[in-house]
């Protein structure tokens, strides 16, 4: 399993994905980390080279208000979802509805955490016990 977690700085679950740098990646065998990378995002609010981009409070809103939808942000997720598409799971601490649902609808198990230490995420992610707040976590 290869678990994908947005991060700042690789110790900490970044607390809103769009505005992450980089992908802290554990590859898990058996219940036991093979292998850690970091991949830097090419999409994103921090990516290197991206637009400085600001949310307007009306922009890529759903009927019931919800962040993260449209076709741009639609288009923008996809792109997101294939830089980590050999993974199987997505940890962040926050992100807008439409990420959340594009996400998932690319296959990813996506959970949304009050964890911070990535190191304590990933343990408990193992033994079972990493449970998905995205019902309070999500905007």
């Amino acid at each position: 399993m290869k678990v994908a977690i947005v991060t700042n700085d690789g110790e900490y679950v970044s607390q809103h994905f769009g505005r992450s740098r980089y992908y802290k990646i554990y590859t898990i065998e058996n219940n036991e980390i093979q292998n850690v990378e970091m991949r830097e995002r090419s999409t994103g609010h921090f990516a290197p080279g991206a637009q400085n981009h600001t949310h307007h409070a009306t922009e890529h809103v759903d009927p019931q208000g919800r962040h993260g939808y449209g076709p741009e942000a639609q288009s923008r997720h996809a792109m997101m979802a294939r830089e980590i598409g050999d993974c199987d799971v997505l940890i962040a601490g926050g992100m807008g509805s439409g990420a959340y649902e594009s996400f998932k609808a690319a296959g990813l198990d996506v959970i949304l955490t009050d964890i911070a230490w990535i190191e304590e995420a990933v343990t408990a992610l193992m033994e079972g016990k990493l449970r998905n707040l995205a019902s309070e976590r999500t905007d």
